[in-house]
């Protein structure tokens, strides 16, 4: 199609209007995927390094809780979470809280938060008694949660009077604002767990994760699962992501450029719009049966021609 004049003008604004909206939107779409793989790559920095921190702390011998946790106020440096401590105190075992919406390998469960009295913080110190007083929340377990997850569960209780415990230090959850039912909690957050069980003191803003107890109670509860060192998928998502952004610079590229010379001058100055797309290049299989048809209709022409005579 060919035309002149001010019409002519239009259609190549026209043309090259789309051609720069189609470089706009591959912008907009390249820089978005870019910016969702520099995403996913961050939480795989983050990842590689909580699974670093779970490898050189996890199986490492026990110190003392005031050697980790030198102000039981503040919070916990993620370098030295996973650490294995021993305290020594006494466990609130008629405080005990139990941790709702956690479920063990697909399991619901509930985990016992028992308030544990710090009677000595540094118990392998031949010193005199450290941050006695203090109490700190421990994860003792989990116990199945029942058929109707009735807060009525039976939980093993703990060993009274003095226990020394060797615990894994985490730190605290923030606190949560969901509802729960009495004697229960949504987030290991000390103060709101100690809020729960009804008791006063101060908490540490850590808590523990148990690993064993001296003595030990004579009904263990169900064991806490080892931390996760899978690092995910995260650094495949983003190389991902990276492709796609490439890959939309490389298809609207290819469409702008398409708009954009859609619209060309002839010879005589007037204008002539290209197919969108090129016309498709006939197959071997079409190209025979168009000879073959070819061939038929010259054979056959001869006779048609001289029954038109005869008539």
């Amino acid at each position: 199609m060919s035309t002149a004049g001010p019409a002519a003008a239009d259609l190549r604004a026209a043309a090259h209007r789309q051609a720069v909206v189609l470089v706009l939107v591959a912008v907009v779409v390249a820089v978005t995927c870019a910016f969702l793989g520099r995403w996913q790559w961050q939480r795989h920095v983050d990842r590689d390094a909580a699974i670093a921190v779970v490898e050189a702390n996890y199986a490492a011998a026990p110190v003392d809780l005031a050697d980790v946790v030198p102000d039981p106020d503040a919070a916990l440096p993620d370098a030295d979470a996973w650490r294995s401590v021993e305290v020594s105190g006494r466990y609130l075992d008629d405080a005990t809280v139990l941790l709702r919406n956690r479920p063990v390998d697909g399991t619901p469960a509930y985990h016992a938060l028992v308030p544990f009295l710090v009677t000595d913080a540094a118990p392998r110190d031949a010193g005199d008694p450290v941050d006695a007083g203090r109490v700190l929340v421990v994860d003792r377990g989990w116990v199945p949660t029942g058929a109707d997850g009735s807060v009525d569960v039976d939980v093993p209780a703990p060993p009274r009077g003095d226990v020394t415990v060797t615990v894994r230090v985490r730190p605290g959850e923030p606190t949560s604002s969901r509802d729960a039912p009495p004697g229960q909690v949504q987030a290991i957050a000390p103060a709101q767990v100690l809020g729960a069980a009804g008791v006063e003191g101060e908490p540490y803003a850590a808590y523990g994760a148990l690993v064993r107890e001296e003595p030990a109670a004579a009904e263990p509860l169900g064991a806490l699962a080892a931390p996760s060192t899978d690092p995910g998928s995260h650094l495949s998502y983003a190389f991902q992501w990276w492709v796609f952004a490439l890959g939309a610079l490389a298809a609207f590229g290819v469409a702008a450029r398409r708009e954009w010379t859609s619209v060309v001058s002839v010879g005589d100055g007037s204008l002539t719009v290209r197919p969108a797309r090129p016309r498709r290049a006939r197959g071997r299989d079409e190209l025979d049966e168009d000879a073959e048809i070819d061939a038929h209709e010259a054979r056959t022409a001869p006779a048609q021609a001289s029954a038109m005579r005869s008539r």
